[in-house]
């Protein structure tokens, strides 16, 4: 598996998801500044968390016009695989990727902590590993978690099953408890938690690990 991780400016999270995809597919991924937009041949692109341009006008806004993000559209459209990681995540809507946004926490407050999740089905490229209704726990670490959509959209996304992981918890004020979602194609996928971060003995947990394992044996 040829796997990218895209670096923006105030990406804090690209090493940590570059060692996690080391770990699975025992080579390092890429790494892609953000101003590139000549990419290699890739099965699977990363866009990691942290705080692109330090989060100004609206997090993930101005990474999503980085020169990059035009190839990366064109890659997904293609059939490749694209992973967004909270900030990761805020560049996905931004840049329609996805539909919907992430707004500011309801409690107005940064949260870090692990949270419960339930993986809402395992039939993607992401979730193959993981058993349907499965509770695991993934850190969060953001201040604009809380995922909005209009009720036509959340409709749809219900409807066809795009809803990859939902808070047992809701400590954002996402709507319909959503911690991540897929296009319509599922080949994308958008979500706050951070798998990365409990993906290895050493870290403490390895809840994230089957994404990358998963995601291993579907692009190798």
């Amino acid at each position: 598996m040829k796997a990218a991780v895209i670096v923006f400016p105030a990406s804090n999270c690209d090493r940590d998801i570059a060692d996690a995809l080391h770990r699975a597919t025992g080579r390092p991924p890429a790494m892609i500044w953000h101003g590139d937009s000549d990419l290699p041949k890739l099965d699977l692109i990363v866009i990691p968390g942290g705080f692109s341009y330090g989060d100004y006008l609206r997090a993930g806004a101005m990474a999503a016009h980085s020169p990059v993000l035009q190839e990366i559209k064109a890659r997904a459209e293609q059939g490749v695989a694209v992973l967004g990681v909270c900030n990761g995540f805020q560049v996905l809507t931004e840049s329609g990727l996805l539909p919907g946004a992430l707004m500011r926490n309801a409690s107005l407050k940064y949260i870090h902590r692990s949270v419960p999740l339930r993986v809402e089905g395992t039939n993607s490229i992401f979730t193959a590993r993981y058993k349907p209704d499965q509770t695991i726990n993934l850190p969060i670490a953001h201040h604009d978690g809380n995922y909005f959509a209009d009720k036509d959209t959340l409709r749809r996304l219900e409807g066809e099953g795009q809803v990859a992981f939902r808070y047992l918890d809701n400590p954002n004020g996402s709507m319909n408890d959503i911690a991540g979602l897929y296009n319509d194609r599922r080949n994308v996928l958008g979500m706050m938690p951070h798998p990365e971060r409990v993906s290895d003995p050493a870290l403490g947990s390895i809840h994230g690990k089957p994404m990358f394992d998963a995601l291993v044996e579907a692009l190798s």
